[in-house]
């Protein structure tokens, strides 16, 4: 997901996302901890997917103030 198309999401679905995909990071470290995942660069997308969303989170706060 790109950063044009989070910034155009409302602050309840990036929020939603958000928790998703921290969910989602778990999940993928939890895999990878018991046997080594497939594609293991899984792992740091999301977390760059997450520190993305919480930068447009962050944003449209400081948008609001």
């Amino acid at each position: 997901m790109k950063y044009e198309e989070i910034s155009t999401l409302s602050p309840e679905e990036l929020q939603e996302k958000i928790i998703a995909e921290i969910e989602n990071l778990r999940k993928l470290k939890f895999a990878h901890a018991i046997s080594p995942i497939e594609n293991p660069m899984r792992i740091r997308h999301t977390k760059k997917l997450i520190a993305r969303l919480k930068t447009a989170q962050r944003a449209q706060e400081l948008k609001l103030k």
